[in-house]
């Protein structure tokens, strides 16, 4: 098994670049997918921006400082391109990014690759209300299970502000899930 700092000497030889990528993309595909389809909900979108995040990394592989983890400044790419790609969205549709969530979790519902049930749905619903950092707060904490120091390096903030901010989506998706 190859450790994070052997792909990354791999990923930056000009010989060795395509086929380390390759092992990049094997290694990070699926927990990538899943984080950027908690944010864009559409399996078909998920896959155009799981693309745009492996050409993005590709091309700036050489940017990366090592600040981070490799795993972080992934997710990061991800992250960012997701919210691009909603915000994209937004302003194709002349919406808001929140009209945007609503329409993609209404969409779910009719979605073959969605295996979720009316509570998992509601759930969703529940999530866009959230503004965007606490959405994906959540979504990384609840159905990714990433740690705080992680996703402090991925979202470029505290710990302490992601807890608060965790704290404050969760008692918000209770008082909607109990309000009916």
């Amino acid at each position: 098994m190859i450790n994070e700092t052997q792909l990354l000497e791999l990923l930056k030889s000009e010989n060795q670049k395509d086929k380390a990528f390759r092992t990049l993309i094997t290694l990070y595909k699926e927990r990538l997918y899943w984080h950027i389809r908690n944010i864009v909900k559409s399996h078909d979108d998920t896959d155009d921006v799981l693309q745009n995040t492996f050409i993005k990394v590709y091309k700036n592989i050489h940017n990366f400082k090592g600040d981070s983890k490799l795993f972080s400044w992934l997710y990061r790419i991800a992250t960012n391109e997701s919210i691009t790609f909603i915000n994209k969205n937004a302003k194709r549709l002349r919406v808001t990014s929140e009209e945007v969530q609503r329409l993609a979790i209404n969409n779910l519902a009719s979605d073959v690759y969605f295996e979720g049930d009316a509570i998992q749905l509601k759930l969703q619903r529940a999530i866009a209300t959230l503004p965007e950092k606490q959405q994906l707060v959540f979504n990384m904490k609840y159905f990714e299970d990433i740690k705080y120091k992680d996703m402090a390096d991925i979202l470029e903030t505290s710990e302490g502000a992601l807890k608060a901010s965790y704290h404050i989506a969760v008692k918000k998706i209770e008082a909607y899930l109990t309000k009916d």
